[in-house]
This record gives C-alpha cells, structure tokens and sequence, in this order.
C-alpha cells in the first residue's frame, strides 16, 4: 500500500465498488438555489445504506484485503459513520470488524453497528483517544488498521463522490465539502481537480474543531482543541498527514461555521428539501447561507450532503435552536403589573402584533420590593428577526420595558 494517492486510484476503486455503493443521486434545490442565491445541487449520499458516505472508502479498503487478513479482520476508530460503513460491508464481505468509538459518539450510531455485527468498543472522550485503542488493538491482535481519513484506500474511495458528481452535475463549478480529518476533501478535490482544475473546492469546518483551517495556516498539520459540537463526525482535533498532503494545495476557501449555524441549515433542509441531515452535512448548507461565500453567486454549486445519522434524541433541540436563530422563537423578559388584568395586558399587544405565546414564567419572589408588580419571561412564536423587532417596538410603545432573556 502506497502512502499516496492518484486520480487513477480513484477511478480504480470507482470500479471496484460499483454495485456495492449506491450511484446516489445530485438533483438540483431550487429552494436552496433561491436561498442562497447560486444554483444549488445536493448530492444525497445520506442515501446510502448506512447513511453515511463513509461506505465508499470502507468498501474500498476492505476489497483490497488479502486472504489472510480478511480472516484475521479489521479494526478502527470512529465517531460513528466509518464504523458504520465497515460494519455493513465487512458482515456482506465475511470480515470482523472491531471498532472503538469516543463515548461522544451518537448512540444511534453505536447500536447500528453492533446491530451489523461489529465489536463495538466505547472508549475515551475525544477521537484521539479511541484511535489510539484502535492502533493498540491493530498491534496486539495482528488486525489491519484502516483509518477513518488517513489511509489511501479510504481517500481514493471516498473521491468516488466527486467522479459522480462529474458525471451528474458536468458543468458544476464549485463543491462544497464537509471537513474533519479532510479524508474526503483530499479524495474529492483530487477526484475533480485533475479533470476540472477550474472547478472551486470550498472546506467546511466546524469552529469547534476547526483542524483544517489551522493546518494550512501553520503549513503542516496540527492538534486543535476541540469542543462538543452538533457536527460531530468532523470532531477531529488533527487532520489526516496523507490527507492534508493532498487536499491542502487543491483548496480554494475554508469557511468555519458554528454551532447555530449548524443548527439553522438543519431546519432550512427538514423544512425547504424535506431532508433530514446529520450536523456535519448540514455544514456545506451553513457555510453558503448568510453570504458567507459571494463568490459563489451565480454559480453551479454542490453541496456534499455526506450524512443523515443524526441522533432523534436530539433533533428536538436542534430544531429548537435554528428556530432561535432564525428568529422564530423569541424570548424576552418584561415587568407588568401584578393586579388583574397585568398579563392580559401584555398578552394583547403580543397578539396584536401576530405572534404567538408559547410560554409565560412569573418570577413575583425574586423580583423586587414592589408587591404590585412582578418580572415575567415570555417565549413566544415569531415569523423572524423583522417580526421580532416590530413586536420589540410595539412592547416599547405600550410602556413595556423588554429585553432579551
């Protein structure tokens, strides 16, 4: 195995893995495309049987296994969706498959692997610390290691999504990739760069973890702290050396997104393409929302919507952050008069102005000596920042004092 990677590599596992990976679909949003003011393309690889592109460098990896070692099996370190895809193709192949995932790791994510018959094994808080159980693991028990982003036959198979896109979308001018230990990013813009030099690869990343963008700014890869994060399959404090090798001079523009962002281009998929993504995917929406990449306009753009594991036990709260941050749910915090009629007062002027009350939470103990007034926070149902700010006025011209709570 060599330590690089080539354009024919690509192609090569493009063969190998045809039939056994999903050829997923990269139709044209035109609600997206309104929204963000390019022509917008998704490429739907949370199709794929695991959910996850994953699935592409995983069976890639395991094809090219020889007699011996396919017997022995395979070990790696995941936060969830590498585990997944070897964990599906190793059980259609007949190869064990152990790996070991952060406690961190959604718990979706774990069950369907062990459901598929991985050897499951929760360790450490951060990646770092599962990939050095995996690498002791490898040693010990004579195991191949394939690494989630560093290893050249995930690298080559995962660039597969870009020779798709080529050939779905062959006048697309822009990607926008989802970047964590970069494994599909190198894949990627190899992919489309060696054909199509012109065509523009944005990075995507996390400020959570933003290992990438720090990389290039040192010249060589580096270790990044990094904190919980909806995006949690880009949770990499240290991208890939091979990786990074290779994507780092085919990159034009890295955007860092945070955490609402995240979770408003979660909503904008669930409401707008009636698609539910993981955090990670919805980074490629966020990072061209809000213009963060003018340069884009006008543009055939495709965002690699790589994954849709997301934990429904969280989605609730997701959904509850991007209404916030898209100005939907507003709460603020007011005092009225604590006699009757006080809070049909207050609640008047907030119908008046076409909002809906959600909740209203009276603080009369800690709220002063005045016994004839008392503080309230109200959480109510907006139709976005313009509304919320009309609704701030109209407060303001009835006497109300309101801030944000």
């Amino acid at each position: 195995m060599t330590a690089t990677v080539t354009p024919a590599d690509g192609r090569a596992a493009r063969d190998r893995i045809r039939g056994r990976v999903l050829h997923s679909p990269c139709p044209r949003s035109i609600p997206l495309s309104e929204l963000v003011g390019a022509e917008i393309f998704c490429k739907l690889d949370l199709l794929q049987r695991t959910g996850s592109f994953k699935e592409r460098g995983a069976c890639n990896a395991l094809l090219q296994l020889d007699p011996a070692t396919r017997e022995r099996g395979v070990v790696a370190a995941s936060a969830g969706n590498h585990a997944l895809g070897l964990a599906y193709h190793g059980r259609l192949l007949g190869i064990p498959v152990t790996v070991v995932m952060p406690r961190f790791a959604p718990l979706v994510k774990v069950a369907t692997c062990r459901r598929l018959g991985a050897r499951v094994i929760l360790e450490g808080e951060t990646f770092d610390d599962a990939r050095r159980l995996a690498g002791e693991i490898a040693a010990r028990d004579g195991l191949d290691r394939i690494h989630g982003f560093d290893d050249p036959r995930v690298i080559a198979g995962q660039g597969t999504m870009g020779l798709e896109i080529l050939e779905d979308v062959p006048d697309v001018e822009a990607l926008v990739v989802p970047t964590g230990g970069a494994g599909l990013l190198a894949g990627v813009a190899l992919a489309v760069k060696s054909s199509r030099p012109q065509i523009r690869v944005v990075a995507v990343e996390t400020a959570a973890a933003p290992s990438f963008g720090a990389s290039l700014a040192a010249g060589h890869p580096v270790t990044v702290p990094i904190r919980p994060t909806l995006a949690d399959g880009l949770a990499v404090g240290r991208v890939g050396d091979l990786s990074f090798a290779l994507a780092a001079p085919l990159v034009d523009r890295v955007v860092t997104v945070d955490e609402a962002d995240l979770s408003l281009a979660v909503l904008r998929l669930l409401e707008l393409e009636k698609t539910v993504v993981e955090g990670a995917a919805a980074s490629a929406l966020a990072a061209v929302m809000g213009g963060r990449c003018p340069e884009l306009a006008g543009l055939k753009v495709a965002l690699l919507l790589c994954g849709g594991n997301i934990d429904l036990s969280i989605l609730d709260r997701v959904i509850d952050k991007g209404l916030v941050a898209d100005g939907r749910r507003w709460r603020f915090a007011a005092r009225i008069s604590d006699r009757p009629g006080g809070i049909a007062r207050l609640t008047a002027v907030i119908a008046a102005a076409g909002a809906n009350v959600r909740e209203v939470v009276h603080d009369r103990a800690f709220s002063g000596a005045d016994v004839f007034s008392t503080a309230v926070e109200v959480t109510v149902e907006t139709a976005g920042h313009e509304h919320v700010a009309a609704l701030e006025a109209a407060l303001a011209a009835e006497g109300f004092e309101v801030r944000p709570a």
